[in-house]
């Protein structure tokens, strides 16, 4: 079981940045894989960046590859992603999501997600 938190969502101009945070708690969390999806209204849901908790397999989706930076901090149970040069096209509520690294597809545990709204 993996309960996850986010926060350090707002309203923003477009061109600023924001940092979100994801504290997840759980037992062998070395053991998934953690994911940010955003969802604008009316559009399905899009995996934008992920990263194994070891650090490793680093992926960003096109639309935000070169300006947005996932991490995590082992110390604080705490994935964060940095988004830089936001733009009206990021806004979504964002969410992170946990699956289990070996044998699994599915992002199984879910954060209440964070609203991200950039005006132009």
């Amino acid at each position: 079981q993996v309960q996850l938190v986010e926060s350090g969502g707002g309203l923003v101009q477009a061109g600023e940045s924001l940092r979100l945070s994801c504290v997840a708690s759980g037992r062998t969390l070395s053991t998934y894989r953690m994911g940010w999806f955003r969802q604008a209204p009316g559009k399905e849901r899009e995996l934008v960046s992920a990263i194994n908790w070891s650090g490793g397999s680093i992926y960003y989706s096109d639309s935000v590859k070169g300006r947005f930076t996932i991490s995590r901090d082992n110390a604080k149970n705490t994935v964060y992603l940095q988004m830089n040069s936001l733009t009206s096209e990021d806004t979504a509520v964002y969410s992170c999501a946990a699956r289990v690294l070996v044998g699994g597809s599915t992002y199984k545990y879910w954060g209440q997600g964070t609203q991200v709204t950039v005006s132009s």
